[in-house]
């Protein structure tokens, strides 16, 4: 397992996106039509989220929020190798305490996907991009 990305839910994404680029000074191609930034970085992935898209991914894949309800702000990825490793990182967790919010599933945006929270709420998402080459992450949201 390893980091892949951090991301930020907002409700005012142009002004998130201002902030990094502009006054923190990250490059990014975003566009004003788009609901996801990506920063360029070298390293673990930064992108800002608008917050509605975790309301509707959310209401879309869960029939009701988990004990350790989302707060809805911060994400943290790990990107796995394998699809089996998902798998079995997301049942070790689960088995050992952390609170499910969707499990293991292909996404729409290319990945395989499970989502938990932390104790706190906070969104930890468990992901592999590509079976075939282990440790990349060749997509993104």
């Amino acid at each position: 397992m390893r980091f892949d990305m951090l991301g930020i839910y907002t409700n005012d994404l142009s002004k998130m996106v201002e902030f990094y680029r502009d006054v923190v000074g990250l490059e990014t191609s975003w566009e004003s039509s788009d609901d996801f930034a990506e920063f360029e970085n070298d390293g673990i992935r930064f992108c800002i989220f608008q917050k509605m898209e975790l309301v509707d991914l959310l209401d879309d894949l869960t029939p009701q929020y988990p004990p350790g309800t989302p707060n809805g702000t911060f994400l943290v990825s790990f990107n796995f190798p394998l699809v089996e490793d998902v798998r079995r990182e997301y049942t070790r967790m689960i088995d050992s305490g952390a609170h499910p919010v969707y499990g293991c599933r292909e996404m729409s945006w290319g990945a395989y996907s499970a989502m938990i929270t932390d104790p706190e709420g906070n969104l930890i998402e468990l992901t592999t991009w590509n079976d075939s080459e282990p440790g990349t992450s060749n997509g993104s949201h």
